[in-house]
């Protein structure tokens, strides 16, 4: 994982913990679809995790928190020494009340997070995946980029930066920022030639290279999410988990079909009546069938 010498690697996790954290995610997510209590789900995932690792620990925790409380986003802030403020606020917006962030797809958000850190990941990467995962899901900007800033992986230039964008977001361009910050940018102001109001200026950090700033570049003043999507596809970074449409066509058919079988019924009911009442007899036999005769 490329990180800078500067940031706080004493609090990150190793990698056999971010790939059962990986497990962990998916399976969580894999089994709530067969209607399978919470906390039997923690409890046999304790289990099944490693145990040289400390994420049976935290489960245990999580199960505890649940029991008493319902959720576990709770326990996972007062885990903040396993569980980043990220995963935190995923977990917290899909137990909110309001219930427009579906559990699974914050279930599997984390779970590519985790997978990307066991990869040879990029602070770029980590931060591209985790902003689009906010904008994907309308999470709030504001307690999103804090939770971000608070992620021992950043180093110290990484923490102020998003606290800049957390305080510029919706006035500046996503793409301007990150233009700026580019390699790409600073070659071209040097092929250019440094104005001596530029050369007075303080140096700030570059944090992206050169193809991110060409890609930012190129989608200046257009929607964020074709950004991203540039950047997936020319530099390989994660691509965002997105909820998965229901087809309701699938139903609709069959459910035609009972409603015509009930039309037919009424429709033949209404010729009986017509034709001189409704021979009741018709129903006894079922009716007897049903509750074993008289």
């Amino acid at each position: 994982m490329q990180q800078s010498d500067t940031g706080d690697n004493s609090n990150l996790l190793n990698r056999e913990e971010y790939v059962e954290q990986a497990y962990f995610f998916r399976t969580l997510r894999e089994r709530l679809d067969y209607s399978i209590p919470m906390q039997e789900l923690l409890a046999s995932l304790k289990e099944e995790v490693l145990s040289t690792t400390k994420l049976p620990l935290a489960i245990d925790f999580l199960l505890n928190e649940l029991l008493h409380q319902g959720v576990i986003g709770t326990a996972m802030a007062t885990l903040s020494h396993y569980f980043t403020p990220y995963q935190t606020l995923i977990v917290t917006e899909a137990e909110a009340d309001r219930g427009r962030f579906d559990l699974r797809v914050g279930l599997q958000i984390l779970q590519r997070e985790a997978q990307y850190r066991v990869e040879q990941s990029s602070l770029q990467g980590v931060f591209l995946y985790q902003f689009e995962s906010l904008c994907r899901n309308r999470l709030p900007y504001d307690q999103g980029l804090a939770a971000m800033a608070a992620d021992p992986i950043y180093d110290s230039q990484w923490k102020d930066w998003l606290l800049t964008l957390r305080r510029q977001i919706g006035l500046v361009d996503l793409a301007d920022m990150i233009y700026v910050r580019s390699k790409h940018y600073q070659s071209r102001r040097q092929r250019l030639g440094q104005s001596a109001d530029d050369s007075a200026r303080p140096a700030t950090a570059l944090l992206f290279g050169e193809g991110e700033g060409k890609i930012a570049l190129a989608n200046r003043k257009k929607d964020p999410l074709l950004l991203f999507a540039a950047l997936q596809r020319q530099l390989g970074y994660p691509e965002v988990p997105r909820p998965i449409r229901v087809d309701e066509n699938r139903e609709l058919l069959p459910q035609l079909a009972r409603r015509l079988e009930r039309l037919e019924t009424r429709l033949k009911l209404m010729e009986d009546e017509q034709r001189g009442g409704i021979d009741l007899t018709q129903f006894y036999g079922q009716f007897g069938e049903d509750q074993g005769g008289c």
